[in-house]
């Protein structure tokens, strides 16, 4: 049976910056996403096996924020349309954070506050250090397009590494087909994942108070 809180309709198109407020930011959805986890130990295996799966030193970053989706379509079908992603969907904040596909190809990707692609006050460097309206750059580190040979799950990802104003490192969209034993009853799932590395200092994962924040 499918799980009464499913959504059955896509959601609506944001038309400006104060539907991307409404949509994105009040309006918090049924079913919540974010990966929850029992103890710290079982976090950090959580987050080294995925880790180890998209081929990231476990010594480098720690998978922080976990978000889980379950979606009845094939996975490799949700795959294809992540490839077709370009900021304007139904998904994305792109009046609030618009994206940039530099060359239209999803290898480098900017994300501007606003939409507004220039620097503040004309400042290259950003003001006091910080780049306000520049958050994100994101380059393609990997992008499996199809399943390992030795991968039942079906799995294919985009993992960028990621710089700019906001201290992430690793950014990565995962897909593969739903495993039951996990309790996971769609189709197919899709992770959003973030590797924190806060302006530099990848080792400052490693302190709890910080990564409580993070998170």
């Amino acid at each position: 049976m499918m799980n009464e809180l499913v959504p059955k309709y896509p959601p609506f198109r944001s038309k400006n910056i104060f539907t991307d407020i409404k949509y994105f930011l009040i309006n918090t959805p049924s079913i919540k996403t974010l990966v929850k986890f029992d103890s710290e130990e079982e976090h950090q295996q959580y987050c080294e096996s995925i880790l180890q799966r998209i081929g990231i030193g476990v010594e480098d970053y720690r998978m922080l924020n976990i978000h889980r989706i379950g979606i009845e379509v094939p996975s490799s079908f949700l795959f294809d349309e992540l490839l077709a992603w370009n900021g304007d969907s139904t998904c994305w904040p792109n009046h609030l954070a618009k994206v940039n596909l530099q060359d239209n190809q999803l290898d480098k990707i900017q994300i501007f506050l606003f939409g507004r692609s220039k620097y503040l006050f004309g400042l290259k460097n950003g003001f006091l250090g910080l780049k306000l309206l520049h958050l994100f750059d994101l380059k393609a580190i990997r992008i499996q397009k199809v399943p390992a040979a030795n991968d039942a799950d079906n799995a294919r990802y985009l993992l960028y590494e990621c710089q700019g104003g906001y201290p992430i490192g690793v950014f990565s969209m995962y897909v593969r087909t739903s495993i039951p034993e996990r309790g996971e009853k769609e189709m197919s799932q899709l992770f959003l994942m973030v590797g924190f590395n806060f302006y530099g200092k990848k080792s400052w994962s490693n302190i709890k108070p910080i990564r409580l924040i993070w998170e």
